[in-house]
């Protein structure tokens, strides 16, 4: 893997020159390496990891495995592009096993996804089934810890 894209993956925080020091390379390669990885389409854009349960007024999310039946001049292309057009819909996944599409949704209450599942997803041409798992607590993200755990979280004395 591209060692550059790497650490931009992890942190794009960094600035040219912490990730010229990081790579050895001069920082005026660094520069021209990202502006080709944009233009090529390689790096889409950046994201910050946020702990969203720090936040009194998060969205829920959920994710949704989508069985479908393909269509044969598009198999499962047309189907994604039709259910990324949804502005509750934040990523879709083309699975194997025994689901097809794995989807990410958030909205504002469980009730607000479980509507948008019932009235807009599955109402879709060629939905075979869906299920809906609501994220309840998350531990790591795009390989961030969320949750401190501590050296020692048990705090009771043994007793002999």
């Amino acid at each position: 893997m591209d060692k550059l894209l790497e650490i931009l993956s992890q942190n794009s925080d960094f600035t040219n020159e912490e990730l010229a020091s990081m790579l050895n390379e001069p920082e005026d390669y660094i520069a021209a390496q990202i502006k080709e990885y944009h233009s090529r389409g390689i790096i889409k854009g950046y994201h910050a990891t946020i702990n969203w349960e720090k936040v009194s007024d998060a969205d829920v999310t959920a994710i949704i495995e989508l069985k479908v039946t393909p269509k044969p001049e598009s198999g499962f292309d047309e189907m994604a592009k039709r259910v990324m057009e949804y502005s509750e819909v934040k990523s879709v996944y083309l699975m194997a096993g025994s689901y097809d599409f794995a989807i990410f949704v958030e909205g504002s209450t469980i009730q607000e996804v479980s509507a948008f599942v019932s009235k807009k997803l599955s109402a879709l041409d060629g939905v075979i089934s869906t299920a809906t798992h609501f994220m309840l607590k998350c531990y790591k993200e795009h390989g961030v810890p969320l949750v401190d755990f501590g050296e020692d979280t048990d705090k009771r004395s043994l007793i002999l």
